[in-house]
């Protein structure tokens, strides 16, 4: 192995952040291999000076001697093959490479560039950890080592993507999780051939499972908390975690564990269920408020007296399932519209989004109040629960529900959530596993251990 060759292979002198340096100890060329950016220069600096305080020839004989005895710090490698010794520079150590040395000497000195680990935008809690995953891989390990202290919690690593070389880790307990989907995950990942991974964890995830299409219920937990992966992996679930991502997946997951949140924990038990419950009513609530009324509107004279406020007085100008059906696509046109706004903007510009669009809309006939009105529950409700996947196949349900009503009127209503159950229940988790466990197949006491916040 030469100096010369892990040059060329690196092709240091085409790329500016590629930095060599040469050093002359003992008679000998050294030289060190790293990118810029992705080690501190007081780092560097300190080696370099270590290297040239050696006097000692003998100590440059071979690789295995010199990282012995003359590399100060803990996490040292040898290499000898030269694509692996590329990867390893280009994921951030440093190469040192002698003429004559039969392997490189990799010196672990990285420091990624990385944002502080601030509370998760998405999974905000009441109480509770304020901290959250980042897009360093490293990071995100230590925050679940930090809350797992035993040796059964297992980081398994992988480098996926031919180009890209991402680097992925499967976490778990080896005395609790699943040995057969983990061997099963294990053996997906190393055969993964693509180019990149390039939506990380979305790549990963469509990588490892191929979703049938036709299902939108959602197979995977996405989470942003280290509290939520450490207690997921505490539970016997596998966590992958993919660097350059700020959220972890969580494996295998039945549609009560997406719906669970922090919060629950965070509480005490009647507080924690009394939050619990009410996500899943308000949940429900989303699918069936808009059909229902649909639904009373082509049956007025099913409407008890007392619910008869809930019916139009005038015709609309717009038959009421095609306002629904616009309002459906208006509020994702606001969702993304809000994504984009700049955010001194996106407060002011939403409130008066919402007075005008609303006011001028029943205004001008083009919707009634109450389609406005059971629209914006629908957008609030949306958010009780964290699943962005969720949320949008309790939307897909409730768009089937309402064309079904529309059509069939009461036995459309009924066939909708009927087609909705069926989703659900033929569903499986990645492990082969009930998507309804453990309502089906039924077990009494880990159902109401999901339905009641019991003692943590």
């Amino acid at each position: 192995m030469n100096i010369s060759d892990i040059k060329a292979a690196l092709k240091a002198d085409e790329s500016y952040d590629i930095v060599y340096r040469t050093l002359k100890i003992c008679d000998t060329d050294l030289c060190l291999f790293f990118v810029d950016g992705f080690i501190k220069d007081s780092v560097a600096e300190k080696i370099i000076e270590f290297f040239y305080s050696i006097k000692d020839k003998t100590l440059l004989k071979d690789a295995y001697t010199f990282s012995k005895n003359c590399v100060p710090y803990t996490e040292v490698d040898l290499l000898k093959n030269t694509e692996q010794i590329c990867t390893a520079v280009l994921s951030g150590q440093m190469a040192v490479v002698c003429d004559g040395f039969d392997r490189a000497v990799l010196i672990d000195v990285r420091t990624y560039p990385q944002r502080d680990n601030a509370t998760p935008e998405k999974d905000k809690v009441l109480r509770g950890s304020n901290d959250g995953f980042v897009e360093t891989l490293v990071l995100n390990t230590a925050l679940i080592r930090r809350r797992i202290r035993d040796t059964n919690l297992r980081m398994k690593s992988f480098t996926v993507g031919n180009e890209s070389k991402t680097d992925v880790v499967l976490c778990y307990m080896d005395n609790k999780a699943d040995k057969k989907l983990l061997a099963t995950l294990t053996q997906k990942i190393q055969n993964i051939n693509v180019k990149s991974l390039t939506m990380n964890i979305q790549s990963i995830a469509e990588a490892i499972y191929h979703h049938k299409w036709y299902n939108p219920f959602p197979k995977i937990k996405y989470t942003e908390r280290p509290d939520t992966a450490a207690s997921a992996v505490l539970d016997g679930n596998i966590v992958i975690i993919v660097d350059n991502a700020p959220s972890v997946l969580i494996i295998p997951t039945s549609i009560f564990d997406i719906m669970e949140e922090a919060d629950d924990y965070y509480f005490p038990m009647v507080t924690g269920t009394y939050i619990r419950l009410s996500r899943w009513l308000v949940t429900i609530l989303s699918m069936l408020i808009t059909p229902l009324w649909l639904l009373a509107l082509q049956n007025p004279e099913y409407v008890p007296e007392v619910f008869r406020f809930i019916l139009l007085d005038e015709s609309p100008n717009i038959p009421v399932f095609w306002q629904l059906m616009i309002l459906e696509i208006a509020i994702d046109g606001l969702r993304l519209a809000a994504i984009n706004t700049p955010n001194m903007l996106s407060t002011p510009l939403s409130i008066i989004g919402g007075i005008v669009l609303s006011d001028f809309s029943v205004q001008s006939g083009w919707f009634a109040a109450e389609s406005i009105l059971y629209m914006a529950i629908v957008a609030i409700t949306n958010y009780s629960q964290p699943s962005y996947e969720l949320g949008y196949a309790i939307k897909f349900m409730r768009i089937i529900i309402l064309v079904l009503t529309a059509i069939f009127n009461l036995w459309g209503f009924i066939g909708g959530i009927i087609i909705t159950f069926i989703f659900i229940a033929t569903n499986h988790t990645i492990s082969g596993k009930s998507y309804l466990y453990p309502l089906f197949p039924f077990n009494a006491k880990k159902f109401l251990r999901t339905v009641i916040r019991v003692r943590s």
